[in-house]
């Protein structure tokens, strides 16, 4: 097999924090990949609601990841991760930073916090502060106030390592995980006054290779700075 052709696809659209996440993991560990690009809407060759693409995704959304190394098609982005962790991190560099079960569950933990609140909280934010047509304000303070929330749980824990890391030891997946979601802010309308910890990981992961790499490659940009 050519190397083109082992290349992995990562399904994307060049908006959007989870199709970067997963960009983010392949670039750090060196794994050859592609970018497919799709529109948002139901035309049947380009969008993610269209025929072609559901027949990847059943669920119609970004991203989507296939492998012809292997065959595996995932989506979901923390589907994504964890499979590009199994498969092509054997050393374990992205993964938790102990190898007790305390050390298992912390990254689980705060992975899944990301998937389940940061992160749903944040693109509710972004719906009723932008795109809902009806204006919605009590929908719009309670999805902030909820993401602040979130905000203020990662601010806490990034204190345990001085704003370095979301585990303290190392930039692990879980980064990866939130720096997408997080380099949202301004746009969500959430400002980091209280959150200096935030402020210092966010700048620090902004200036990471496989981060501007990343998003150079779904954006073509460098990592936006939201104000």
């Amino acid at each position: 097999m050519s190397e083109s052709l082992s290349h992995l696809v990562l399904h994307a659209h060049a908006t959007g924090p989870n199709p970067i996440k997963i960009a983010i993991a392949l670039e750090a560990l060196g794994v050859g990949y592609d970018v497919k690009f799709w529109e948002f809407g139901d035309d049947p060759e380009k969008g993610v609601k269209g025929e072609r693409f559901l027949k990847i995704n059943e669920n119609g959304r970004v991203p989507a990841l296939e492998d012809p190394r292997t065959g595996v098609v995932s989506w979901e982005s923390g589907a994504c991760m964890n499979y590009i962790r199994r498969v092509y991190d054997k050393e374990g560099k992205l993964g938790p930073v102990g190898e007790s079960e305390q050390d298992l569950v912390d990254f689980e933990k705060w992975e899944y916090f990301l998937l389940t609140s940061l992160g749903p909280m944040t693109g509710q934010t972004n719906w009723y502060r932008h795109y809902n047509e009806t204006k919605n304000q009590d929908a719009l303070d309670r999805y902030t106030a909820q993401t602040l929330r979130c905000y203020d749980v990662l601010e806490r824990q990034l204190q345990k390592a001085s704003g370095a890391s979301i585990l303290p030891g190392r930039v692990t997946a879980l980064d990866y995980h939130y720096e997408p979601w997080v380099r949202q802010h301004g746009f969500a309308g959430i400002k980091l006054d209280r959150h200096p910890n935030i402020e210092k990981w966010l700048k620090d992961m902004g200036a990471r290779e496989e981060v501007r790499a990343a998003y150079s490659k779904i954006t073509k940009s460098e990592p936006p700075t939201y104000s």
